[in-house]
């Protein structure tokens, strides 16, 4: 019968406390990888939002004039965020028309994805809740904005019934929901 070794072979001359500590060195030094790694996509977050807030500047100015040739009338634009009586953090709207009548919500972002979509359709559920706390009567509209998007992104937009918003050279175009934009 073959013998068994019981204790571990270690590369020669080296003993258990010696791979112990490499071990253990080498621990410490995943460690700071992970923190390197996690201040360098902080910084990427903030890059990214920082282009976002670009786009909101880009597109909020001219808003009002480009509605109107929908017959849509804003005397108001804003950014704004939204919190509960007890001032609890509700949601951001970043571009914010309005009128007597009519509000719209406008997302902004660098790169419109279906979730984003998604996204703002919660938060108009959301104001719309809190409208109705408040004894806001007026008709909520959405529109989205991105530099980049898909045509499928731009259809499921338009299909939920918001206006989409994209760069044209040195402007931008809304393109319209359909028949009737939808209202929350």
């Amino acid at each position: 019968m073959p013998e068994t070794q019981t204790q571990p072979i270690y590369p020669k001359g080296l003993d258990f406390e010696q791979v112990w500590a490499a071990l253990m060195e080498n621990r410490e030094q995943l460690k700071e990888t992970d923190r390197i790694v996690k201040e360098n996509a902080k910084q990427i977050g903030k890059f990214s939002n920082r282009f976002g807030e670009i786009v909101e500047y880009m597109v909020a100015p001219n808003l009002q004039e480009k509605f109107r040739g929908f017959g849509l009338n804003f005397n108001e634009t804003m950014s704004t965020r939204v919190f509960s009586d007890d001032k609890k953090f509700l949601f951001e709207v970043d571009v914010f028309l309005q009128n007597g009548d009519k509000a719209m919500l406008v997302e902004t972002k660098t790169k419109l994805t279906t979730e984003d979509v998604k996204d703002h359709i919660e938060r108009l559920e959301k104001m719309r809740k809190y409208a109705d706390l408040h004894g806001d009567k007026r008709a909520f509209l959405g529109a989205v904005a991105g530099v980049v998007m898909t045509p499928n992104v731009k259809e499921y937009a338009l299909g939920q019934g918001f206006y989409v918003i994209e760069p044209s050279g040195e402007t931008f175009n809304i393109t319209p929901p359909g028949d009737k934009p939808k209202e929350w």
